[in-house]
C-alpha cells in the first residue's frame, strides 16, 4: 500500500490561522506583531524565501520591515543596523536572511539579535534553552518536524529516530528536540562520516533526511512502514520546466512511497510548516512583550 502523504500545507494553514487569532487579540491592545527581515545582496533563493515569509505575516495581520541591503554590505553596518532593531519597541522579531556574503561573519550577526526577539531560534541563548528544555524559541524547520508527527498522532517513545544531517540550522537541534522526554525517541545522527548509511536508515521508525544532496536516501534505505520526513529541498535543472529547474528533496520519492507508512513531498511538505512555526514565533514574542517576560 502507498505511503500516507503528509500534508504540510494544511497543517501548516490551521497554525497560521491560530496565530492569526491571536494577533487579532494583540491589535485590539494597539499591538502589531511586527518582524523585521533583513536581506543582504540578491539571492534568488533568499528573495523567493523572503517574499513568502512577508506573505504569510500579512495573511496574519502581522507587520514586516522588509530591510534589503547591497552585498557590499559592511559587517559593522549589519550590527548598528541590528543594534538599532534591538532597541526599536515597535519590532518584536528579527530575522536575517541567511547565507550571508562571506566577508560577514553568520555567528557574530546571530549572536548580535536580542535574543528576545531571535525568532529564528539560532541565538546561543535560545539553543542553549532548547538543550536545556527550558522556554525559549525553537528553531523553526526542526519544531516544524515535530508538529507533522504531532499531528498525525505518530508514535514516537521508544521509536528509533535516524537523522540524516547535522547543521545547526536543522540536524543537531532536531536531534536534541526528539530526545526531549514528550518526544522520548532514540535517536542516531549520520553524516558525512557515517559507515554504512543505508544500514543506519534501515534501522529507522522515522527517517529524517536533513543532508542537502538529491536523492541520497533510496528506496531500499527505508525500511517497510517507517515514517520518512524529508527537509531536503534541492533544485536540480530541468528543461521541461518553465524556470529550467525543479525542486526535489534528499530522498528518492518515488521509490520510497511504496516502502514507507508515511511520507512527505518536496515542495508541500516540511517547507510550509517553516513559515508556520516563524509566524507563531512572531506572535509569541510579542506575546512575551505585552506581558513583560
Amino acid at each position: 500500500m502507498p505511503a500516507q502523504l503528509i500534508d504540510g500545507k494544511a497543517i501548516a494553514l490551521k497554525i497560521r490561522q491560530d496565530a492569526a487569532e491571536r494577533t487579532k487579540k494583540l491589535l485590539v491592545q494597539g499591538i502589531q506583531p511586527c518582524l523585521a527581515v533583513i536581506l543582504v545582496g540578491e539571492d534568488p533563493a533568499s528573495i523567493s524565501y523572503v517574499t513568502a515569509k512577508e506573505k504569510a505575516l500579512e495573511e496574519a495581520g502581522m507587520a514586516s520591515q522588509d530591510i534589503r541591503l547591497p552585498k557590499n554590505t559592511s559587517e559593522t553596518e549589519l550590527l548598528g543596523l541590528i543594534d538599532k532593531l534591538n532597541q526599536d519597541p515597535l519590532v518584536h522579531g528579527i530575522l536575517v536572511q541567511l547565507p550571508l556574503p562571506q566577508h560577514i561573519n553568520e555567528d557574530r550577526i546571530i549572536t548580535a539579535i536580542d535574543p528576545a526577539k531571535d525568532v529564528d531560534g539560532f541565538h546561543p541563548v535560545s539553543v542553549g534553552n532548547m538543550v536545556l528544555g527550558r522556554p525559549g524559541f525553537l528553531p523553526c524547520t526542526p519544531h516544524g518536524v515535530l508538529v507533522l508527527l504531532r499531528e498525525l498522532h505518530i508514535p514516537t517513545s521508544g521509536a528509533h529516530a535516524v537523522v540524516v544531517g547535522r547543521s545547526n540550522i536543522v540536524g543537531k537541534p532536531l536531534a536534541n528536540l526528539l530526545t526531549r522526554r514528550d518526544i522520548n525517541a532514540t535517536v542516531t545522527v549520520c553524516h558525512t562520516g557515517t559507515r554504512d548509511l543505508a544500514e543506519h536508515c534501515r534501522r529507522a521508525d522515522i527517517l529524517i533526511a536533513a543532508a542537502g544532496r538529491p536523492g541520497l536516501i533510496t528506496a531500499d534505505m527505508v525500511k517497510p512502514g517507517a515514517v520518512v520526513i524529508d527537509v531536503g529541498v534541492n533544485r536540480v535543472e530541468d528543461p521541461e520546466s518553465k524556470k529550467g529547474y525543479r525542486l526535489v528533496g534528499d530522498v528518492d520519492f518515488e521509490g520510497s512511497k511504496d516502502v514507507a507508512s508515511y511520507i512527505t513531498p518536496v515542495p508541500g511538505g516540511v517547507g510550509p510548516m517553516t513559515i508556520a512555526m516563524l509566524i507563531q514565533n512572531v506572535v509569541q514574542a510579542a506575546e512575551h512583550r505585552l506581558q513583560g517576560v
